[in-house]
């Protein structure tokens, strides 16, 4: 997490494509290396909320930008299908809103097919990180997947099953089962052969629904480009294993990796809060709840004061003590 001596700023907005939005969360710190952006995208049902500890640790490095596309965390649902290229078209939009010409794309599970398609259009994007990527398609079935999900489940925290919880609730049943279809039938491998971009792909030790074997062939597919996984984890790493998928980002970007390698556990995961207290654990609940309840009620006001709150409770939390 960041110095609290200089916290990370987090803002709010709002960018539309056509008659559908995109909530940005954009977490940034004045005195950044280098000004090279981040560009989130989440997987199928959750939202920006998983990369609570992943923005602010990249913001060190550079302005992040954390989305949460049509439908998801509270955002209206679009009128057309949800397909990989629709939500793809929402990540131009916001590149293009921001003027985000060479961003580093990162996309977790469904997330990585989205950034897929954007990396398939822009061939200028010249770096890209997929962390547990789908669909394998030896096993692309929504029953086949569905184990697969509960297999590497059973390897998360309770908190993070909390966070997918409240997301999947916002998004809504009907609107997951009209997305899936489309994520089952997306052939990954097949786009990232047209991808120019170095890519780093990353996994959980655990992730039954992001084999090695699979990552192994999505390396052969794309030409230069990076494959590690992490010890311990499973398939939900952007969250508890954070710090270790924001050093292998940053290490990707600055061509200071080996194509193959493995990440310790006790060196990707985020460390135990140093400033935790009973205080501290109702106070980031409360703010959780908060923003909750402020999506569902579609008071997007309400969201941006809970994640500013809630980032605030978190900079507290992980600051080195005095």
């Amino acid at each position: 997490m960041t110095d609290a001596s200089q916290p990370t700023q987090l803002t709010v907005d709002h960018v539309r494509s056509g008659e559908n939005t995109t909530r940005v969360t954009r977490v940034s710190k004045s005195d950044s290396e280098q000004s090279r952006a981040f560009v989130l995208v989440a997987g199928v049902g959750v939202a920006a909320t998983y990369f609570e500890f992943l923005a602010p640790t990249l913001a060190l490095r550079g302005d992040v930008y954390a989305l949460d596309l049509p439908g998801f965390g509270g955002m209206p649902r679009p009128h057309v299908q949800p397909t990989p290229e629709f939500f793809a078209d929402q990540v131009e939009a916001v590149l293009d809103h921001y003027g985000l010409d060479d961003a580093i794309l990162i996309g977790h599970s469904m997330g990585t097919q989205v950034v897929t398609e954007v990396l398939v259009r822009r061939p200028e994007l010249t770096h890209a990180v997929l962390v547990s990527p789908v669909v394998n398609e030896a096993e692309a079935t929504a029953a086949k997947q569905g184990v697969r999900f509960v297999q590497s489940s059973v390897r998360e925290s309770l908190h993070l099953a909390l966070t997918a919880l409240s997301a999947y609730m916002l998004c809504g049943a009907v609107y997951f089962l009209t997305v899936l279809p489309h994520m089952l039938r997306y052939r990954i491998r097949d786009r990232v052969r047209l991808v120019q971009a170095k890519i780093l792909f990353i996994r959980g030790e655990y992730d039954r629904t992001s084999p090695r074997r699979f990552h192994s062939a999505l390396t052969a597919a794309a030409a230069g480009s990076r494959r590690w996984e992490i010890e311990g984890a499973a398939h939900s790493i952007i969250n508890g294993h954070a710090i270790g998928v924001a050093e292998l980002t940053i290490r990707h970007l600055d061509d200071e990796l080996r194509q193959r390698g493995r990440m310790s556990s006790d060196a990707a995961e985020l460390p135990p809060a140093r400033n935790a207290d009973l205080a501290m654990l109702m106070n980031a609940m409360h703010s959780r709840a908060a923003e909750w309840v402020s999506a569902l009620r579609g008071d997007e006001r309400g969201v941006a004061r809970a994640k500013a709150q809630h980032a605030r409770i978190l900079w507290r939390a992980y600051a080195p003590r005095r």
